[in-house]
């Protein structure tokens, strides 16, 4: 039995800097607080046997691609460590000054999937954290909206669904070699299927 991970001080500042970074930003068609996909994403790195290094890593893993880009990679690389800037830089899909100037949506997303060979450990169980809350949500949308809540992204069903399948396939190849990753990417799998069957 492994023993229990305490989160410190450490943590707690990560979240009130969570807090201020994203203050103003909301989860996309639902006006609640983006921070709470935050604490989802950290709770399931925790759920899956992270680190608090790596739980910190969840809730900045969107700090850098939407607030400042190397600016804020540095800063995050300051207060809370090189590990910790690593994950978020591995799950940062845009680094520009302003998230207003990122790459089209395909371009970003291609390039996410190919980086997936050669992403650290701890950034990978901090992307499949994210994407399985991400696809959750989706899911609970799809079940109670149908089709009509894919309008509020820069991309379509389809290509949505696209992106979900290609990051399981890269999930599942690399899991072979951190078998500590394998329950996640179960849960991946589990979601992205019903998520492709509901409609």
């Amino acid at each position: 039995m492994s023993l229990p991970i305490l989160l410190g001080e450490k943590f707690n500042r990560a979240f009130q800097s969570a807090l201020t970074i994203h203050a103003t930003d909301v989860r996309k068609g639902t006006g609640a607080p983006y921070v709470c996909h935050l604490l989802q994403v950290a709770g399931l790195v925790l759920e899956f046997g992270g680190t608090e290094e790596e739980a910190i890593g969840g809730l900045l893993h969107d700090a850098a691609e939407d607030s400042g880009g190397e600016r804020m990679l540095a800063w995050i690389s300051q207060e809370f460590g090189p590990v910790v800037a690593g994950i978020v830089r591995e799950n940062s899909d845009s680094l520009t000054e302003s998230k207003d100037k990122k790459a089209p949506w395909k371009d970003r997303k291609e390039a996410y999937i190919a980086a997936m060979s050669h992403k650290s450990e701890s950034a990978l169980l901090v992307s499949i954290c994210d994407k399985i809350h991400n696809a959750r949500a989706l899911l609970t949308d799809q079940r109670a909206l149908g089709d009509s809540h894919w309008t509020r992204f820069n991309c379509t069903k389809e290509q949505s669904l696209w992106y979900y399948r290609s990051l399981l396939d890269q999930f599942r190849a690399r899991a072979n070699e951190f078998p500590r990753l394998q329950r996640a990417v179960a849960e991946v799998d589990s979601v992205v299927t019903d998520l492709e069957q509901a409609g």
